[in-house]
């Protein structure tokens, strides 16, 4: 029946709790945030409590709502495992507006600290830069949120900006802002106020912007970003190809003069780089109303850089991968919950997001390995009391033998 309530939550239901404990100490710094204007001491959830209550959320298929949420708190093996006392859905949903979710990049930055690089592609092991895939999605959320922006009358959206560093496999920065991609909240106005040295953007080409890229090498990181296919330039160069980039499918290699019509504060002060790669085209499948996607490609893909040392096939490799930041969102959404928000407010937005990068780095620091579905799907089987810890160690075993043959 469709309107049959959902059964209560047991404490059967739920184990694996021993892995919080790698997790605890980093979020008991939290506690007592939020806690300023309490004089009287009545608060009884606190951050850390809520922090831990998301993530059990994010380990535990059955538990799959704020109620959910709800209902776990009232069991004592949570209580006494999580250090969370009964929460009463007035406390979850006050909490997203009480708490600073800002708070939790440290938290994020000491995990990640522990992290060991995984560069698993060995053509880019002579590579020294981080690679750093960026890009953003959009977080539906309901017309009564009247914080965001709208992408139409009917849809509103928050914006999650994202640096994804490809060798952790991990969202290493995610900024919320609203839903639309103008002023403050453009993507490349974004990227632009959180730049690191010593990365290599790859972007795609709502990026392609001069002043962004000069922006990138005064911070003395480098870039690797698809540029329109109508772009305007010259040729100063031609680089001759190897046989290794034309069979990466490397058609051109050239220095060029770019923005030479553009404003002289807009224009490049740094010698660019063009790599022409042939590619076959995909349908372009945009729903939105109004035409406002890029475009079908013409089958040739331009990849503007920085790199002058990079071999040509290198960098036609270097940008394939940013594809790996639109699986992660895939996962992000579909796997973690977040195409499900759990808050209705900003903050508690940001809390759940941040929560979601805790939970990746959570995985990978377990399984000492990338986060993928069908880890994902065995963790949470364990979480939840269908399969014991020795069928989850021998999965990662299995994983294990089949990286090594």
């Amino acid at each position: 029946m469709a309107g049959r309530r959902r059964p209560d939550i047991q404490e059967k239901d739920l184990q694996g709790f021993k892995h919080f404990k790698l997790l605890l100490p980093a979020l008991a710094r939290l506690h007592d945030n939020g806690c300023g204007r309490d004089k009287a001491g009545n608060r009884k959830l606190h951050f850390d409590q809520y922090c831990a209550l998301f993530l059990l959320y994010m380990f535990n298929p059955i538990v799959s709502s704020l109620r959910a949420i709800q209902q776990a708190s009232e069991l004592a093996k949570v209580q006494r495992l999580l250090g969370c006392p009964r929460a009463s859905l007035g406390s979850l949903s006050e909490s997203a507006r009480v708490f600073d979710p800002e708070c939790l990049l440290e938290v994020i930055e000491e995990l990640a600290a522990e992290l060991p690089s995984i560069r698993s592609d060995s053509r880019l092991k002579d590579f020294q830069q981080i690679l750093t895939l960026v890009d953003g999605t959009l977080l539906k959320a309901l017309p009564r949120i009247t914080e965001a922006m709208w992408i139409s009358d009917r849809h509103r959206a928050f914006r999650l900006h994202t640096q994804f560093e490809f060798d952790r496999y991990v969202p290493m920065r995610m900024h919320l802002t609203d839903g639309a991609n103008t002023g403050e909240s453009d993507e490349k106005t974004v990227l632009r106020k959180n730049l690191l040295p010593d990365r290599c953007y790859v972007m795609d080409r709502w990026y392609a912007q001069f002043s962004l890229f000069n922006d990138i090498v005064s911070a003395q990181s480098s870039y690797v970003c698809r540029v329109r296919d109508n772009s305007v330039f010259d040729v100063a160069c031609d680089r001759a190809l190897s046989a290794a980039a034309q069979e990466a499918g490397v058609v051109q290699d050239a220095v060029v003069q770019m923005g030479l019509s553009s404003k002289p504060g807009a224009r490049p002060d740094h010698p660019i780089r063009l790599v022409f790669v042939r590619v076959t085209p995909h349908e372009k499948r945009n729903h939105r109303k109004g035409h406002t996607g890029a475009g079908p490609s013409d089958g040739l893909l331009r990849i503007a850089t920085n790199l002058m040392d990079v071999p040509a096939e290198i960098i036609a490799l270097i940008y394939r991968y940013r594809w790996s930041i639109e699986v992660f969102f895939r996962f992000f959404k579909h796997v973690l919950g977040c195409r499900h928000l759990l808050s209705h407010h900003p903050e508690g937005i940001r809390i759940q997001t941040y929560c979601a990068i805790i939970a990746c780095l959570l995985i990978s620091l377990w399984t000492g390995r990338r986060p993928t579905l069908r880890t994902y799907e065995m963790i949470c089987f364990y979480f939840s009391g269908l399969a014991t810890e020795e069928e989850l160690l021998a999965h990662l075993a299995r994983l294990k033998n089949h990286e090594t043959n």
